[in-house]
């Protein structure tokens, strides 16, 4: 995969992580599609079709955000995923930071409507797919709560207000941006020393297949 990146570039980066961590996971490939809202994140496309996403972008977006979940409430912040690959990325998340999660359909009214048993008042929402969480996403906006969504090649970026580019459909990769995520907010709050580590690797993370 050396095609994808620019390794000289990346030699004098201080990435979160090796670049091979990122590469094996697949944190990098987009779609075939790119939208004009995430072209300033793509560092090429390949002969072959999908779009590959800026390594370094990706690490800047992950610190950005650690620190911006980290500025609120352990309890206040809310992630969805309605992409089962990021059900155990999600669910792990909340679990560590002392978070919120919701998985699977998000019912409308969850932020809007203060009668339904599920009405939950978060400060902030995560977003694993802007595309397949729209719902979630529409409802923040309405009540005008900061998204932070992790986006693909192929999404709009209306709503959001701090994209993190990265691969949003792949297991692996939603394991891996998740933990990343994980270990900045813990770090960003002083939980973890600056650069201390989580006691679990990127596959407490991952959403496991059943093997028929």
């Amino acid at each position: 995969m050396s095609e994808d990146v620019d390794r000289e570039k990346l030699a004098g980066s201080e990435l979160l992580v090796p670049l091979n961590i990122y590469l094996e996971a697949g944190v990098h490939i987009g779609t075939y599609m790119c939208t004009k809202h995430m072209e300033k994140f793509v560092y090429r496309q390949r002969p072959d079709g999908p779009y590959i996403i800026d390594v370094k972008k990706i690490d800047e977006r992950i610190r950005i955000a650690g620190k911006f979940i980290a500025s609120f409430r352990p309890d206040a912040v809310l992630a969805v995923s309605a992409r089962p690959y990021g059900f155990q990325p999600v669910q792990k998340f909340a679990e560590l930071t002392g978070g919120k999660s919701i998985v699977g359909r998000f019912i409308p009214g969850t932020l809007t409507n203060p009668n339904l048993s599920i009405y939950i008042e978060p400060e902030v929402l995560i977003v694993t797919d802007p595309r397949v969480d729209q719902q979630a996403l529409i409802e923040a906006s309405r009540i005008g709560i900061p998204v932070v969504a992790i986006v693909s090649t192929d999404s709009k970026t209306s709503n959001i207000d701090l994209v993190i580019p990265g691969n949003n459909k792949g297991r692996k990769s939603l394991a891996v941006i998740y933990w990343l995520l994980t270990r900045q907010v813990l770090r960003e709050r002083g939980v973890l020393p600056p650069t201390g580590e989580l006691s679990v690797g990127p596959d407490a993370f991952e959403t496991k297949v059943l093997s028929k």
